[in-house]
């Protein structure tokens, strides 16, 4: 006659561990606290400049204008707060440059 399952008694390892290491209490990392403040305001010079693009930190900035980081970029001349400024007077001569795409010629 089998065995109902009910009846078997089933082997579990118990719940909580026999030997528990006390775990000592750390203190909050200051190094990513730091570098959490500094990535924060540096999104906020970011927005504050509106957003440039990479190529607009070129064209302003030149070609290290990308990896600069907003202090650099300051003592270079423009700040955050003047980066559109600085990016319309660096435009201004894209009026005479050729188009991306040429306009069609159309023949009758």
């Amino acid at each position: 006659m089998p065995r109902s399952k009910k009846d078997v008694l089933r082997k579990r390892k118990p719940a909580v561990p026999k030997k528990t290491k006390a775990l000592k209490p750390q203190a909050p990392k200051k190094i990513a606290n730091a570098a959490g403040k500094s990535r924060a305001e540096g999104i906020r010079l970011f927005k504050l400049a509106g957003r440039p693009t990479r190529e607009q930190f070129i064209l302003v900035f030149g070609e290290r204008g990308p990896k600069m980081t907003w202090d650099e970029r300051a003592k270079a001349g423009v700040s955050a707060k003047q980066f559109q400024a600085a990016l319309a007077a660096k435009q201004s001569g894209r009026k005479d440059a050729k188009p991306s795409i040429p306009a069609p010629t159309w023949k009758e």
